[in-house]
């Protein structure tokens, strides 16, 4: 694993003479980014020799609680880890109030021990470095959707989308909508300077299928790149929607009568020059896409969790929402889960449509570019594309339960070897924490904390 070297730490405190403070983060198992507040001449040092984080950052359930028997906690006396900063990761936080820069770091794999072993970075940097081997070099691209939510919940005490630019607030639909892209102008004009400022490839803008929600490509790139750009864009959307008084939710179904928010992750491989193996003039991509494909739907439900990893994942599911229902594959078609776009054949990928926006990144990105490769291994074949309603035509589903795809994921010995023993061994034993504290403490009406962590 490469880490920065100092020399970006002395440059950037030489460009940026006002910059006063510097948030240090690491994004854990949930996707929540951890981490302190350091003083300027704090800085150089973290380039150095690292930073001493307590192994228990990377054990922690979504609501900030140890997890005691996940091996990182008094087993190890919370020994701290040593931490590093990650290339082109230092970048102004242009809306804080005090000017203030984030730095995202990592685990050294050995001076990190014993918490390296949960650093999901890691498991997606293994799992690309097994793909190269073979000659398959992975491009990805996320598409986040939000809400934008007023920070004031309405008389009922619910949330309620954020107000307009002209002082209404949206209550239809209005997907594809021009005016509500206007309405937000401030908005989106601060998201954009703020993504050029941090090196974030932000493209089309639309508004999405429920009032408030919207939707943001990210440009595709190297995997690793990708899902690092993916990671800092949904902190800085938080950031800047707060700075605006709104707030940015990619709870995957906060509302039960309004569309869910997922993340459609873009997939395909290139070899060493660059040029996509999965290009092709036939709609259904190369006899390699197809094998990618096949891979995905054998390992999908043992990877679900890692898509869909909270209690309100699985109510995202449903027909006719164009979020997924059945493990399925088709062209051009949104109503299955594994999509292949149209377009010209040197763009041919597949679009992933499964995960859910509270998923993490870097470990969704892990478990299908694992299955990906499995496919290909075994020239899996995914069977004929589905054509028409893929809502209709499905004969199995997938699972719309958190407990079903958390046994399903402790049994999988594929996702053990892929994803590494150890890390799914304490993944399983936050989630299992979670589970047991929403059995026992969320009701219907806690919906708060998940909307607040999401």
């Amino acid at each position: 694993m490469h880490f920065a070297p100092a020399e970006q730490a002395r440059r950037f405190l030489a460009d940026n003479p006002d910059i006063e403070l510097i948030e240090l983060f690491i994004l854990d198992a949930n996707g929540v980014p951890r981490g302190k507040l350091l003083h300027r001449d704090e800085l150089l040092a973290v380039y150095e020799s690292g930073r001493p984080l307590p192994s228990t950052i990377l054990g922690l359930t979504l609501n900030g609680d140890d997890v005691e028997n996940s091996g990182l906690v008094w087993d190890v006396g919370d020994i701290d880890c040593r931490a590093y900063p990650l290339d082109a990761s230092l970048v102004r936080l242009p809306w804080r109030r005090v000017p203030t820069a984030a730095l995202q770091v990592s685990m050294h794999p050995t001076e990190g021990l014993p918490a390296s072993v949960a650093d999901p970075r890691h498991v997606l940097l293994r799992v690309i470095e097994a793909l190269k081997a073979d000659g398959y070099h992975p491009v990805m691209a996320c598409e986040l959707e939000f809400y934008l939510l007023d920070q004031k919940r309405n008389a009922h005490g619910h949330p309620q989308p954020a107000l307009d630019n002209d002082g209404g607030r949206p209550r239809s639909t209005q997907v594809y909508g021009l005016r509500e892209l206007e309405q937000i102008e401030p908005f989106l004009a601060d998201l954009y300077a703020a993504c050029k400022a941090q090196g974030i490839p932000a493209r089309t803008a639309i508004s999405e299928y429920a009032p408030g929600q919207v939707e943001i490509t990210l440009e595709h790139g190297d995997a690793l790149l990708a899902m690092d750009q993916a990671v800092r864009y949904k902190r800085l959307v938080k950031g800047v929607a707060h700075a605006h008084g709104m707030q940015a939710c990619f709870m995957a179904k906060p509302f039960d009568h309004l569309a869910g928010t997922g993340m459609h992750m873009h997939l395909s491989l290139a070899d060493a020059d660059g040029n996509n193996l999965f290009a092709s003039t036939d709609p259904a991509g190369t006899p390699l896409l197809r094998q990618a494909v096949g891979g995905m739907l054998q390992h999908l439900r043992e990877s679900l969790l890692l898509f869909c990893p909270n209690a309100n994942s699985y109510r995202r599911f449903q027909a006719n929402s164009y979020a997924p229902l059945a493990p399925t594959w088709g062209v051009d078609n949104r109503t299955v889960s594994l999509r292949v776009p149209g377009g010209p054949a040197a763009s041919r990928h597949v679009e992933h449509r499964i995960c859910g926006a509270d998923a993490n990144p870097y470990l969704a990105a892990a478990a299908i570019l694992a299955a990906s490769h499995a496919g290909i291994r075994q020239q899996l074949d995914p069977g004929a594309p589905v054509q028409g309603n893929g809502y209709a035509q499905a004969t199995e589903h997938l699972p719309t339960d958190w407990l079903t795809t958390l046994d399903a994921l402790e049994r999988s010995a594929w996702a053990r070897e892929m994803l590494g023993e150890a890390f799914v061994g304490v993944y399983l034993k936050v989630k299992r924490a979670e589970y047991r504290q929403f059995m026992a403490e969320v009701s219907e009406q806690d919906w708060r904390w998940y909307l607040h962590q999401a």
